[in-house]
């Protein structure tokens, strides 16, 4: 699974012309499944989203992470994240898991964030959203958490 994440100062994600998630200081992050996620991915990914230490602490080191400043989640999902780029001018979606997949395991994620963080916010699965946000810093950071690889493929 993939996590595009961002410090912010304020984002939100609107749907047609309602604002369905909202946060001030905190993280906003893309998240994406990829063909072979599972569960266990999504709960490795969302570990390192709140232990990940993007907030400055008194001496002005990137020390704290978003638990640590109590600060908003904003959890967007986002499945261009998977896309493969590395032939021709378009984009192949083919690394991404397929749609239902995708959105059991955004749910799975969203419903662990709100067990494990106070303030969780998100967009809509397969909506078209308008996000904006004001990133703080700039503060961004690709976190990746990979399939893992099949038996069958070890042996190649």
């Amino acid at each position: 699974m993939i996590a595009l994440i961002q410090r912010v100062s304020q984002a939100s994600v609107v749907v047609d012309g309602a604002t369905i998630g909202a946060i001030g200081q905190g993280l906003m992050a893309l998240v994406c499944a990829e063909r072979g996620d599972t569960e266990k991915q999504a709960d490795a990914l969302l570990s390192k989203l709140l232990a990940y230490r993007v907030f400055s602490d008194d001496a002005g080191k990137m020390n704290r992470s978003v638990a640590d400043v109590a600060g908003g989640l904003l959890l967007v999902p986002q499945f261009t994240l998977a896309a493969d780029t590395n032939s021709g001018t378009r984009p192949s979606f083919t690394p991404a898991a397929a749609p239902d997949i995708g959105k059991n395991l955004f749910d799975y994620f969203v419903a662990q964030a709100r067990i494990r963080h106070a303030e969780v916010q998100t967009g809509q699965f397969g909506a078209d959203m308008k996000v904006s946000l004001t990133n703080d810093g700039p503060v961004t950071f690709w976190l990746q958490i990979k399939p893992e690889i099949k038996q069958e493929n070890r042996m190649q």
